[in-house]
């Protein structure tokens, strides 16, 4: 088995990316610590092998995960970012590392993709005081000052989006689109039970806390606005340009789970 495991240092604190980098190899997987300006989807694309492994965060496990589904390549994912939303609802978590890397040796399932337009995405795409926030976030990575973007946010600094969905219109402070059903709470994007029931699933949030969500489901929705829509995907600031087509992808990613789990 040809298997390419891509690091992105950068990921969680960063630590521990050139052991897990040693590790790796000493079990035969290569293995490639991603730089500044280094382009996993390119170098996933070109790799071959018959395995591909990503150890990062949702955005680096989104990017790879895009290209395996391309390639009908099998996925390894190692948890390695602050938040690992996806590989927490696989079961995966990150207590050892190195033994995240018995998975690329592990059983296959097959999960589905969310799309919007040609963009495939693991978790969710969130538009309005989220996507705010991962947008400050990005700019300032700091601890504090996105508390401080998130108290201004609710206390009704930025203005709730504006769209239709599906020709209705929706106004609403938050809205979420995701990978199959979340369990929401305030401030909070719970797990999902599953991701493999073949929908999306969007979420409104219409006052200035997000206490009550309206929910709908489908295999695919519209969303379109007056122009373009600041958004985040899987955790990782976008600009969009309406109108914004979403869909569901039923199975089209293979992934490994670690043996017998």
């Amino acid at each position: 088995m040809r298997a390419l495991l891509l690091i992105n240092p950068r990921a969680g604190d960063g630590d521990g990316a050139r052991e897990l980098a040693a590790e790796a190899v000493r079990r035969g997987i290569e293995a490639r610590v991603l730089g500044n300006g280094d382009d996993a989807a390119a170098i996933a694309r070109a790799a071959e092998v018959d395995v591909l492994g990503v150890a990062g965060g949702d955005g680096s496990v989104a990017t790879v995960a895009s290209v395996a589904a391309e390639r009908n390549l099998p996925l390894v994912v190692v948890p390695y970012g602050t938040r690992n939303h996806f590989a927490r609802d696989l079961g995966l978590g990150r207590d050892d590392l190195a033994r995240a890397l018995d998975t690329f040796a592990g059983e296959e399932r097959r999960v589905d993709l969310g799309r919007v337009g040609e963009r495939r995405f693991l978790n969710n795409v969130s538009l309005g005081a989220y996507a705010s926030l991962v947008r400050r976030r990005e700019r300032h990575r700091r601890r504090r000052e996105a508390l401080a973007g998130l108290r201004a946010l609710w206390l009704g600094r930025h203005r709730g989006v504006w769209a239709e969905v599906d020709g209705e219109p929706v106004r609403a402070r938050v809205l979420l689109v995701a990978n199959n059903a979340y369990e929401l709470s305030l401030f909070s994007i719970g797990e999902r039970r599953r991701l493999d029931a073949g929908r999306l699933h969007l979420y409104a949030a219409a006052g200035w806390l997000p206490r009550h969500w309206r929910e709908r489901s489908g295999e695919q929705f519209t969303i379109d606005a007056p122009g373009p829509l600041s958004a985040a995907v899987d955790g990782e600031p976008a600009v969009l340009e309406p109108p914004l087509e979403l869909a569901i992808e039923p199975l089209a990613l293979r992934v490994l789970l670690p043996p017998g789990g």
